[in-house]
């Protein structure tokens, strides 16, 4: 597999990529994460993909390929995206607490004109969880970086999910299994 460009600032999804031993390179560019309100929600994290996966192109040239994700949480039809500070944080886990959620990775892939793009949807549950479990996990892992306010493979991860339908990796950030097969496919 020819080494890619990850167009992504995500520490998670960068580990994942090591993980699965694919090479890159690692470019970033601010992009404007606004969607157009018409779109599904399904469809809202493809679209912010694309625009970064365009401004790194605009970048690096259409002859490398282009990964690049955007990752939404969605709680009774409506996205919670990262928290603003301590206190958002703590509504936002408190919200997903008891409840099923759903984490969307939306994936682009792309050199010259050539795309491949997709949507990985993953449902999470969350055991009940208390006040003190809540604050606990905010102030100590600062999870202002993440969708939804966790990460699945911190502390929060490990007590507080009752179980997941889908792909773990995809709730980190990247479905990465999915990714190895279309990168093939895209080479071929």
């Amino acid at each position: 597999m020819e080494r890619i460009v990850l167009a992504s600032q995500s520490p998670r999804r960068k580990q994942l990529l090591e993980w699965a031993e694919i090479e890159f390179d690692l470019v970033v560019k601010e992009t404007d994460e606004s969607f157009p309100t018409d779109l599904s929600i399904e469809n809202i994290p493809v679209y912010i993909a694309r625009n970064k996966a365009m401004a790194v192109q605009k970048q690096v040239g259409n002859n490398k390929t282009i990964l690049a994700a955007d990752t939404v949480v969605v709680l009774n039809n409506e996205i919670i995206g990262k928290p603003k500070n301590r206190e958002d944080a703590v509504k936002i886990l408190s919200a997903l607490s008891g409840n099923k959620h759903l984490v969307i990775t939306g994936v682009v892939i792309k050199k010259n004109e050539k795309e491949i793009s997709f949507a990985d949807i993953t449902e999470v549950w969350f055991h009940e969880l208390s006040q003190q479990q809540i604050e606990f996990y905010v102030d100590k892992y600062k999870p202002y970086d993440k969708a939804g306010a966790y990460a699945i493979q911190e502390w929060i991860g490990v007590v507080g999910i009752k179980k997941i339908n889908g792909d773990f990796y995809n709730v980190m950030g990247l479905p990465v299994s999915r990714v190895v097969q279309e990168l093939n496919k895209f080479d071929n």
